[in-house]
């Protein structure tokens, strides 16, 4: 939160600074307007005060938004600063009106201009200038922290060297009588004005209704998330932009038998992620479902290869060959045989197999017995334990149980470190 809150006191700093120089610029134009009865820098003038507006407005939105969250409102006033963006929106596309209808006027008009004004083209130049480094700064900035009012005064910045471009070419040609040019030149920059308005506008609306604005986030979300171990599938991930920030809700769903503190865990990590490696995330709500696929893995440890004639193995770390199955309801797979390559070594066989088996991506173990090392390993990569008390079954046998809920979840490992230790020296 201080790292949000420290971005949009950025962002009101620029906007202030930036209103006070626009501020500054049109009192300019406006006396040396009035002084030279500069017509065309008069209204200028009036247009850069409008600018002064959106850009306070733009201040006062972003200090709303920095406010701290209360039992009012809980979520903060990050949609101020959008709804701030709204009224710019607003205010820019009147300006698109306004302009082109005095545009429109000009066509009909030739001024008189004796001398040659120096004064006003200079002033003119120089907002040119100013216009064109509150530009950048608020553009480099409003990005940086992702402010949409700060990026809409960009634009209408930018747009304002062009329209003083416009207003130094009216200033000459006032003085050179050259009619219709620069009412012609006027009315289009105005209608570019006002299309900057209305994308303003439309953008705003779209955050203020909780529009999808990003659905390639969405995607890198969910990719990003469904590479941490025990999540089985992320769905309906849903992103709310809230001002320059954004707010990520998402649902996992996770094996079935964990723990609410496991679930909890994933949670948390899946939070962690968010936050690590996506930018101007201000809140992540993360909710675990239970698995509900009719789909699942299993692996199973047998003595030979006969595919679903099999014999199961009565220890699980020694067995020569795993059976790696998918099981749907009346539908079972056999898809591989995983070789034992560890069964020349003497310690912690099991841990070595484990290893290698849980990147099956697995759900489930059927076993007679299991040591406490490769317990807990499998448990933390969420795979179920199943209880196979004959050693004597086929692989069938055992599907046909486990469909008939015959099979008991093993909850504790079968024999200790120190017994399997014991094992390993008479083996």
């Amino acid at each position: 939160m201080e790292k949000v809150t420290s971005q949009l006191r950025r962002g009101q700093r620029v906007a202030l600074w930036a209103s006070i120089a626009t501020l500054f610029i049109a009192v300019l134009k406006g006396v040396i307007g009035t002084i030279f009865q500069s017509r065309v820098l008069v209204a200028d003038a009036f247009h850069s005060a409008a600018d002064t507006i959106a850009i306070v407005a733009s201040a006062f939105g972003l200090w709303l938004a920095s406010r701290k969250k209360s039992k009012r409102f809980p979520y903060g006033l990050f949609k101020a600063e959008t709804f701030v963006t709204f009224i710019i929106g607003a205010l820019i596309a009147w300006a698109g009106i306004e302009l082109l209808i005095d545009g429109y006027h000009k066509l009909f008009t030739v001024p008189m201009v004796a001398e040659f004004p120096v004064l006003p083209v200079i002033v003119t130049v120089l907002s040119i200038i100013a216009a064109f480094f509150i530009a950048r700064v608020e553009k480099r900035v409003g990005r940086e922290i992702n402010s949409r009012s700060l990026i809409a005064n960009a634009g209408e910045s930018f747009l304002d060297i062009i329209t003083s471009v416009v207003v130094l070419l009216g200033i000459l040609m006032a003085y050179w009588q050259i009619p219709i040019v620069e009412g012609l030149i006027i009315m289009l920059i105005s209608l570019l004005i006002f299309k900057l308005g209305l994308e303003n506008l439309w953008q705003s609306l779209l955050i203020l209704l909780d529009a999808n604005l990003d659905a390639d986030l969405q995607d890198d979300i969910e990719h990003a998330v469904i590479e941490i171990s025990g999540v089985k599938f992320v769905n309906d991930v849903k992103i709310r932009q809230s001002g320059p920030f954004r707010m990520v809700e998402l649902k996992f769903t996770t094996n079935p038998s964990i723990s609410i503190y496991q679930a909890h865990a994933i949670s948390d990590e899946i939070e962690q992620l968010i936050h690590d490696e996506f930018q101007n995330i201000e809140s992540v709500f993360v909710h675990a479902e239970p698995s509900h696929n009719d789909e699942v893995k299993a692996i199973v440890p047998v003595s030979d290869i006969n595919g679903m004639h099999s014999k199961i193995y009565g220890h699980f770390g020694r067995a020569p060959y795993f059976a790696i199955l998918k099981i749907k309801p009346g539908d079972v797979q056999l898809e591989d045989f995983y070789l034992n390559e560890f069964l020349d070594r003497k310690h912690h066989i099991g841990l070595k197999v484990v290893n290698v088996i849980v990147q099956y991506d697995l759900d489930m173990l059927f076993t007679n017995r299991i040591g406490e090392i490769s317990f807990h390993v499998l448990k933390d990569n969420y795979i179920d334990i199943y209880q196979i008390d004959d050693e004597n079954l086929s692989i069938s046998e055992v599907i046909d149980l486990y469909q008939q809920n015959k099979l008991q979840r093993i909850i504790t490992p079968t024999h200790s470190v120190e017994e399997s230790l014991i094992e390993a020296e008479l083996s």
